[in-house]
Protein backbone atom coordinates (compact mmCIF):
# COMPACT_ATOMS: atom_id res chain seq x y z
CA UNK A 1 0.00 0.00 0.00
CA UNK A 2 1.48 3.75 -0.88
CA UNK A 3 2.09 6.01 1.68
CA UNK A 4 -1.18 8.19 -0.21
CA UNK A 5 -3.57 5.26 0.18
CA UNK A 6 -2.28 5.03 3.51
CA UNK A 7 -3.14 8.61 4.43
CA UNK A 8 -6.17 7.78 2.68
CA UNK A 9 -7.40 4.93 4.82
CA UNK A 10 -6.53 6.92 8.17
CA UNK A 11 -8.71 10.04 6.88
CA UNK A 12 -11.51 7.93 5.63
CA UNK A 13 -10.69 6.04 9.64
CA UNK A 14 -10.99 9.25 11.14
CA UNK A 15 -14.41 11.05 9.48
CA UNK A 16 -16.35 7.48 10.68
CA UNK A 17 -14.71 7.67 14.03
CA UNK A 18 -14.02 11.26 14.98
CA UNK A 19 -16.08 13.26 12.58
CA UNK A 20 -19.78 11.47 12.86
CA UNK A 21 -18.40 8.81 14.90
CA UNK A 22 -20.80 5.66 13.67
CA UNK A 23 -22.29 3.76 16.41
CA UNK A 24 -23.48 0.07 16.20
CA UNK A 25 -26.67 -0.22 14.47
CA UNK A 26 -26.84 3.47 13.28
CA UNK A 27 -27.46 4.78 9.60
CA UNK A 28 -25.23 6.59 7.67
CA UNK A 29 -26.05 9.22 4.79
CA UNK A 30 -23.24 10.65 2.84
CA UNK A 31 -23.26 13.77 0.50
CA UNK A 32 -20.38 13.53 -2.17
CA UNK A 33 -19.08 14.66 -5.44
CA UNK A 34 -18.51 11.80 -7.80
CA UNK A 35 -15.18 13.16 -8.19
CA UNK A 36 -14.74 11.83 -4.87
CA UNK A 37 -15.84 7.95 -5.37
CA UNK A 38 -12.61 6.42 -4.38
CA UNK A 39 -12.60 8.08 -1.17
CA UNK A 40 -16.30 7.57 -0.53
CA UNK A 41 -15.72 3.89 -1.34
CA UNK A 42 -13.37 3.57 1.99
CA UNK A 43 -15.05 5.62 3.47
CA UNK A 44 -18.44 3.12 3.18
CA UNK A 45 -16.69 -0.15 4.05
CA UNK A 46 -14.92 1.65 7.15
CA UNK A 47 -18.44 2.33 8.58
CA UNK A 48 -19.92 -0.70 8.09
CA UNK A 49 -16.83 -1.81 10.03
CA UNK A 50 -17.74 0.64 12.71
CA UNK A 51 -20.88 -1.45 12.67
CA UNK A 52 -23.41 0.75 10.81
CA UNK A 53 -26.70 -0.49 9.45
CA UNK A 54 -27.14 1.25 7.09
CA UNK A 55 -25.12 4.08 4.70
CA UNK A 56 -26.72 5.71 1.83
CA UNK A 57 -25.02 7.41 -0.30
CA UNK A 58 -26.36 10.75 -2.47
CA UNK A 59 -24.20 11.90 -5.22
CA UNK A 60 -23.46 15.33 -6.76
CA UNK A 61 -21.81 16.67 -10.06
CA UNK A 62 -20.07 19.75 -10.93
CA UNK A 63 -20.36 19.67 -14.26
CA UNK A 64 -24.34 18.83 -13.82
CA UNK A 65 -24.96 21.36 -11.66
CA UNK A 66 -23.73 24.07 -13.80
CA UNK A 67 -25.57 22.70 -16.76
CA UNK A 68 -28.59 22.86 -14.88
CA UNK A 69 -27.97 26.80 -14.00
CA UNK A 70 -27.05 27.76 -17.17
CA UNK A 71 -30.15 25.26 -19.00
CA UNK A 72 -32.89 24.89 -16.97
CA UNK A 73 -35.88 27.70 -16.68
CA UNK A 74 -35.88 30.47 -13.82
CA UNK A 75 -38.92 28.76 -12.41
CA UNK A 76 -36.86 25.49 -11.70
CA UNK A 77 -34.90 27.24 -8.68
CA UNK A 78 -37.92 27.82 -6.98
CA UNK A 79 -38.62 24.17 -6.72
CA UNK A 80 -36.75 21.89 -4.09
CA UNK A 81 -37.57 18.03 -4.38
CA UNK A 82 -39.73 17.55 -1.44
CA UNK A 83 -38.77 13.91 -1.10
CA UNK A 84 -35.20 14.75 -0.69
CA UNK A 85 -36.16 16.88 2.32
CA UNK A 86 -38.57 14.66 4.02
CA UNK A 87 -35.93 12.38 3.64
CA UNK A 88 -33.42 14.06 5.24
CA UNK A 89 -36.00 14.51 8.02
CA UNK A 90 -36.98 10.95 8.83
CA UNK A 91 -33.23 9.79 8.87
CA UNK A 92 -33.00 12.63 11.29
CA UNK A 93 -36.06 11.83 13.59
CA UNK A 94 -34.41 8.44 13.92
CA UNK A 95 -30.80 8.88 14.71
CA UNK A 96 -29.08 8.89 11.95
CA UNK A 97 -25.36 10.50 11.23
CA UNK A 98 -24.85 12.69 7.94
CA UNK A 99 -21.41 13.67 6.53
CA UNK A 100 -21.13 15.81 3.75
CA UNK A 101 -17.59 15.46 1.38
CA UNK A 102 -17.29 18.87 -0.11
CA UNK A 103 -14.69 19.86 -3.27
CA UNK A 104 -16.57 22.14 -5.65
CA UNK A 105 -15.53 24.65 -7.69
CA UNK A 106 -14.92 28.17 -5.90
CA UNK A 107 -15.50 29.67 -9.46
CA UNK A 108 -18.76 26.77 -10.34
CA UNK A 109 -21.34 29.70 -10.63
CA UNK A 110 -19.07 32.44 -12.37
CA UNK A 111 -21.09 34.81 -14.65
CA UNK A 112 -24.12 33.15 -13.41
CA UNK A 113 -27.42 35.48 -12.94
CA UNK A 114 -27.16 36.20 -8.70
CA UNK A 115 -31.04 35.44 -9.10
CA UNK A 116 -30.62 32.09 -9.69
CA UNK A 117 -27.87 31.40 -7.09
CA UNK A 118 -30.36 33.41 -4.52
CA UNK A 119 -33.53 31.65 -5.58
CA UNK A 120 -31.70 28.24 -5.46
CA UNK A 121 -30.18 28.68 -1.81
CA UNK A 122 -33.49 30.20 -0.65
CA UNK A 123 -35.60 27.21 -1.78
CA UNK A 124 -33.36 24.80 -0.78
CA UNK A 125 -33.07 26.34 2.27
CA UNK A 126 -36.95 26.60 3.16
CA UNK A 127 -36.91 22.78 2.14
CA UNK A 128 -34.08 21.70 4.49
CA UNK A 129 -35.28 23.94 7.21
CA UNK A 130 -36.73 20.98 9.72
CA UNK A 131 -33.75 18.85 8.96
CA UNK A 132 -31.37 22.07 9.58
CA UNK A 133 -32.95 22.61 13.17
CA UNK A 134 -32.22 18.96 13.62
CA UNK A 135 -28.43 19.67 12.83
CA UNK A 136 -28.03 23.14 14.24
CA UNK A 137 -29.35 22.17 17.68
CA UNK A 138 -26.73 18.91 17.55
CA UNK A 139 -29.32 16.49 17.89
CA UNK A 140 -27.81 14.54 15.53
CA UNK A 141 -24.61 13.80 14.66
CA UNK A 142 -23.02 15.71 11.33
CA UNK A 143 -19.39 15.91 10.33
CA UNK A 144 -18.36 17.84 6.86
CA UNK A 145 -15.06 17.52 5.23
CA UNK A 146 -13.33 17.89 1.90
CA UNK A 147 -11.64 15.89 -0.88
CA UNK A 148 -9.43 17.68 -3.60
CA UNK A 149 -11.17 18.44 -7.21
CA UNK A 150 -9.33 19.79 -10.24
CA UNK A 151 -10.93 22.57 -10.83
CA UNK A 152 -10.65 23.52 -6.95
CA UNK A 153 -7.08 22.17 -6.86
CA UNK A 154 -6.41 24.60 -9.74
CA UNK A 155 -7.65 27.69 -7.87
CA UNK A 156 -5.98 27.16 -5.12
CA UNK A 157 -2.22 26.41 -6.49
CA UNK A 158 -2.33 28.04 -10.38
CA UNK A 159 1.50 28.26 -10.49
CA UNK A 160 1.06 24.42 -10.45
CA UNK A 161 1.24 21.76 -12.97
CA UNK A 162 -2.58 19.82 -12.92
CA UNK A 163 -0.64 16.69 -11.17
CA UNK A 164 0.99 18.53 -8.96
CA UNK A 165 -2.00 21.19 -7.80
CA UNK A 166 -3.88 17.79 -6.45
CA UNK A 167 -1.46 16.22 -4.88
CA UNK A 168 -0.56 19.81 -2.94
CA UNK A 169 -4.08 20.32 -1.68
CA UNK A 170 -4.43 16.51 -0.56
CA UNK A 171 -1.31 17.31 1.28
CA UNK A 172 -2.50 20.39 2.72
CA UNK A 173 -5.72 18.84 3.67
CA UNK A 174 -4.23 15.92 5.54
CA UNK A 175 -1.87 18.40 7.29
CA UNK A 176 -5.31 20.55 8.45
CA UNK A 177 -7.52 17.70 9.77
CA UNK A 178 -3.73 16.30 11.41
CA UNK A 179 -4.01 13.34 9.19
CA UNK A 180 0.03 13.48 8.66
CA UNK A 181 0.47 12.83 12.28
CA UNK A 182 1.19 9.14 13.49
CA UNK A 183 -2.14 8.49 15.41
CA UNK A 184 -5.12 11.21 14.28
CA UNK A 185 -7.69 10.61 15.86
CA UNK A 186 -5.35 10.99 19.55
CA UNK A 187 -3.89 14.16 17.93
CA UNK A 188 -7.54 15.12 17.55
CA UNK A 189 -8.47 14.15 21.00
CA UNK A 190 -5.23 16.47 22.36
CA UNK A 191 -6.69 19.03 19.91
CA UNK A 192 -10.19 19.22 21.63
CA UNK A 193 -9.07 19.33 24.77
CA UNK A 194 -6.78 22.89 23.98
CA UNK A 195 -10.17 23.91 22.66
CA UNK A 196 -12.22 22.85 25.60
CA UNK A 197 -9.57 24.78 27.56
CA UNK A 198 -10.33 28.11 25.65
CA UNK A 199 -14.15 27.59 26.13
CA UNK A 200 -13.97 27.18 29.86
CA UNK A 201 -12.04 30.33 30.34
CA UNK A 202 -14.46 32.27 27.81
CA UNK A 203 -17.58 30.67 29.69
CA UNK A 204 -16.35 31.61 33.39
CA UNK A 205 -15.71 35.15 32.36
CA UNK A 206 -19.18 35.69 30.87
CA UNK A 207 -18.36 38.78 28.77
CA UNK A 208 -21.28 41.50 28.01
CA UNK A 209 -19.47 42.37 25.09
CA UNK A 210 -16.71 42.08 22.81
CA UNK A 211 -14.82 45.12 20.99
CA UNK A 212 -13.01 44.17 17.37
CA UNK A 213 -10.95 46.79 16.17
CA UNK A 214 -8.09 46.48 13.01
CA UNK A 215 -7.90 48.05 9.69
CA UNK A 216 -11.02 48.70 8.51
CA UNK A 217 -13.14 47.19 11.44
CA UNK A 218 -14.66 48.39 14.81
CA UNK A 219 -17.35 46.68 15.42
CA UNK A 220 -18.83 46.14 18.90
CA UNK A 221 -20.64 42.72 19.42
CA UNK A 222 -22.81 42.39 22.37
CA UNK A 223 -23.48 38.70 24.10
CA UNK A 224 -27.07 37.72 25.28
CA UNK A 225 -27.48 36.27 28.77
CA UNK A 226 -26.95 32.62 29.00
CA UNK A 227 -24.77 32.61 25.42
CA UNK A 228 -22.50 29.51 25.51
CA UNK A 229 -19.07 29.01 24.47
CA UNK A 230 -18.18 26.06 22.18
CA UNK A 231 -15.27 24.12 20.30
CA UNK A 232 -13.98 21.69 18.94
CA UNK A 233 -16.25 18.24 19.11
CA UNK A 234 -19.70 18.62 20.28
CA UNK A 235 -22.20 16.20 21.33
CA UNK A 236 -25.70 14.73 20.02
CA UNK A 237 -28.75 13.87 21.76
CA UNK A 238 -27.75 10.63 22.63
CA UNK A 239 -24.84 11.98 24.02
CA UNK A 240 -22.23 10.31 21.46
CA UNK A 241 -19.36 13.03 20.38
CA UNK A 242 -18.59 14.02 17.01
CA UNK A 243 -16.93 16.83 15.36
CA UNK A 244 -19.00 18.99 12.80
CA UNK A 245 -16.08 20.55 10.82
CA UNK A 246 -12.77 19.20 9.92
CA UNK A 247 -10.65 21.09 9.80
CA UNK A 248 -11.86 23.45 13.19
CA UNK A 249 -9.54 25.77 15.16
CA UNK A 250 -12.30 27.63 16.22
CA UNK A 251 -14.61 28.58 19.63
CA UNK A 252 -17.40 30.24 18.88
CA UNK A 253 -20.56 31.41 20.43
CA UNK A 254 -23.89 33.31 19.51
CA UNK A 255 -24.23 37.27 19.49
CA UNK A 256 -27.22 38.85 20.51
CA UNK A 257 -29.48 39.27 17.49
CA UNK A 258 -29.92 43.61 18.44
CA UNK A 259 -26.73 44.15 20.06
CA UNK A 260 -24.01 44.39 17.22
CA UNK A 261 -22.92 47.89 16.00
CA UNK A 262 -20.07 49.66 13.56
CA UNK A 263 -18.32 48.14 10.80
CA UNK A 264 -16.31 45.21 9.75
CA UNK A 265 -13.83 44.63 6.87
CA UNK A 266 -13.74 40.88 5.18
CA UNK A 267 -10.55 39.51 5.34
CA UNK A 268 -10.45 36.73 2.84
CA UNK A 269 -13.11 35.95 -0.17
CA UNK A 270 -16.07 34.39 0.51
CA UNK A 271 -17.13 31.73 -1.63
CA UNK A 272 -20.80 31.71 -1.79
CA UNK A 273 -23.02 29.01 -3.96
CA UNK A 274 -20.52 28.75 -6.45
CA UNK A 275 -19.98 32.78 -6.74
CA UNK A 276 -16.65 34.86 -5.00
CA UNK A 277 -17.36 37.80 -2.70
CA UNK A 278 -14.61 39.77 -2.16
CA UNK A 279 -12.99 43.34 0.31
CA UNK A 280 -16.50 43.73 1.40
CA UNK A 281 -17.40 45.68 4.25
CA UNK A 282 -20.57 45.28 6.74
CA UNK A 283 -22.11 48.23 8.50
CA UNK A 284 -24.76 46.96 11.76
CA UNK A 285 -26.81 49.51 13.52
CA UNK A 286 -28.89 47.29 16.51
CA UNK A 287 -27.57 44.41 14.95
CA UNK A 288 -28.90 44.91 11.84
CA UNK A 289 -26.52 45.01 8.62
CA UNK A 290 -27.87 48.64 6.78
CA UNK A 291 -24.93 48.69 4.37
CA UNK A 292 -23.14 46.45 1.88
CA UNK A 293 -20.19 47.57 -0.09
CA UNK A 294 -17.56 44.66 -2.13
CA UNK A 295 -15.12 45.28 -4.32
CA UNK A 296 -16.22 41.54 -6.13
CA UNK A 297 -19.78 39.82 -5.77
CA UNK A 298 -21.27 42.97 -4.47
CA UNK A 299 -24.88 42.11 -5.87
CA UNK A 300 -24.74 38.72 -4.63
CA UNK A 301 -23.76 39.46 -0.80
CA UNK A 302 -26.34 42.01 -1.02
CA UNK A 303 -29.52 39.33 -2.23
CA UNK A 304 -27.39 36.81 0.78
CA UNK A 305 -28.15 39.15 3.13
CA UNK A 306 -31.66 39.74 1.76
CA UNK A 307 -32.73 35.79 1.79
CA UNK A 308 -35.24 36.40 4.74
CA UNK A 309 -35.24 38.84 8.02
CA UNK A 310 -33.11 36.48 9.57
CA UNK A 311 -30.31 36.88 6.73
CA UNK A 312 -30.05 40.85 7.86
CA UNK A 313 -28.30 39.95 10.79
CA UNK A 314 -25.72 37.73 12.53
CA UNK A 315 -25.86 34.28 14.54
CA UNK A 316 -22.26 33.21 15.34
CA UNK A 317 -19.38 34.58 16.26
CA UNK A 318 -15.80 32.55 15.68
CA UNK A 319 -12.12 33.38 17.30
CA UNK A 320 -9.55 31.71 15.66
CA UNK A 321 -5.98 32.31 16.22
CA UNK A 322 -3.90 33.79 13.55
CA UNK A 323 -1.28 31.10 14.43
CA UNK A 324 -3.51 28.36 13.48
CA UNK A 325 -1.66 26.01 11.39
CA UNK A 326 -4.02 26.89 8.62
CA UNK A 327 -3.38 30.26 8.70
CA UNK A 328 -0.05 29.50 9.01
CA UNK A 329 -0.07 27.69 5.98
CA UNK A 330 -0.04 30.91 4.21
CA UNK A 331 -2.71 28.63 1.51
CA UNK A 332 -6.08 30.42 1.05
CA UNK A 333 -8.30 27.70 0.19
CA UNK A 334 -11.48 29.76 -1.23
CA UNK A 335 -13.43 27.05 0.90
CA UNK A 336 -14.97 28.34 3.74
CA UNK A 337 -14.75 24.93 5.59
CA UNK A 338 -10.77 25.99 5.31
CA UNK A 339 -10.45 29.72 5.93
CA UNK A 340 -12.71 30.18 8.29
CA UNK A 341 -9.98 27.83 10.57
CA UNK A 342 -7.64 29.95 9.34
CA UNK A 343 -9.47 33.81 10.64
CA UNK A 344 -11.59 35.29 13.11
CA UNK A 345 -15.14 34.59 11.28
CA UNK A 346 -18.86 35.45 11.89
CA UNK A 347 -22.04 33.99 10.25
CA UNK A 348 -24.49 35.85 8.84
CA UNK A 349 -28.03 34.26 9.41
CA UNK A 350 -29.07 31.48 12.06
CA UNK A 351 -27.55 31.07 15.51
CA UNK A 352 -26.73 27.37 16.83
CA UNK A 353 -29.41 26.41 19.51
CA UNK A 354 -26.37 24.84 21.75
CA UNK A 355 -24.97 28.55 21.68
CA UNK A 356 -27.71 29.27 24.50
CA UNK A 357 -28.12 27.50 28.47
CA UNK A 358 -30.85 24.97 27.53
CA UNK A 359 -31.20 25.92 23.80
CA UNK A 360 -30.92 22.38 22.30
CA UNK A 361 -34.32 21.73 23.91
CA UNK A 362 -36.38 25.43 23.22
CA UNK A 363 -38.16 25.84 20.29
CA UNK A 364 -37.02 28.95 17.39
CA UNK A 365 -39.83 31.32 19.13
CA UNK A 366 -38.16 30.74 22.29
CA UNK A 367 -34.15 30.84 21.24
CA UNK A 368 -35.05 34.36 19.40
CA UNK A 369 -36.35 35.51 22.86
CA UNK A 370 -32.98 34.61 24.65
CA UNK A 371 -31.25 37.04 21.69
CA UNK A 372 -30.57 34.13 18.80
CA UNK A 373 -31.27 35.34 15.70
CA UNK A 374 -33.81 32.48 13.44
CA UNK A 375 -33.17 32.12 9.23
CA UNK A 376 -32.90 29.87 6.89
CA UNK A 377 -29.41 30.53 6.05
CA UNK A 378 -25.97 30.75 7.78
CA UNK A 379 -22.70 31.54 6.25
CA UNK A 380 -19.69 32.40 7.66
CA UNK A 381 -17.61 35.37 6.54
CA UNK A 382 -14.06 35.74 7.68
CA UNK A 383 -12.67 39.19 9.50
CA UNK A 384 -9.64 37.85 11.12
CA UNK A 385 -5.69 39.12 10.47
CA UNK A 386 -2.46 39.78 12.37
CA UNK A 387 -3.53 42.60 12.68
CA UNK A 388 -6.88 42.07 14.83
CA UNK A 389 -7.65 43.13 18.80
CA UNK A 390 -10.85 41.87 20.62
CA UNK A 391 -11.55 43.02 23.99
CA UNK A 392 -13.81 41.63 26.57
CA UNK A 393 -15.77 44.06 28.57
CA UNK A 394 -17.26 42.61 31.28
CA UNK A 395 -21.12 43.48 32.99
CA UNK A 396 -19.45 45.81 35.36
CA UNK A 397 -17.72 47.35 32.39
CA UNK A 398 -13.88 46.22 33.14
CA UNK A 399 -12.39 46.00 29.91
CA UNK A 400 -9.96 42.72 29.49
CA UNK A 401 -7.92 41.28 26.19
CA UNK A 402 -8.91 38.82 24.77
CA UNK A 403 -7.07 38.87 21.54
CA UNK A 404 -4.15 41.05 20.51
CA UNK A 405 -2.44 41.22 16.95
CA UNK A 406 -4.39 38.25 15.77
CA UNK A 407 -3.94 36.07 18.46
CA UNK A 408 -4.92 35.07 21.59
CA UNK A 409 -4.10 37.51 24.72
CA UNK A 410 -4.73 34.43 27.88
Amino acid sequence: MSTFEQMLEKYADLAVRVGVNVQQGQNLLINAPISAVEYVRKVVKKAYEAGARNVYVEWNDDEITRTRFDLAPDEAFLDYPMWKAKGMEELAENGAAFLSIISSNPDLLKGVNPERIANANKTAGQALEKYRNYSQADKVSWSVIAVPSESWAEKVFPDLSSAEQVEKLWEAIFQATRVDTENPVQAWKDHNATLHAKVEYLNKKKYKKLHYTAPGTDLMVELPEGHVWIGGGGENEQNIQFVANMPTEEVFTVPAKEGVNGYISSTKPLNYGGSLIDNFTLTFENGRIVDVKAEAGEDTLKRLVETDEGSHYLGEVALVPHSSPISQSKILFYNTLFDENASNHFAIGNAYAFCIEGGKTMSREELVIKGANSSITHVDFMVGSGEMDIDGITTDGTIEPVFRKGDWAF
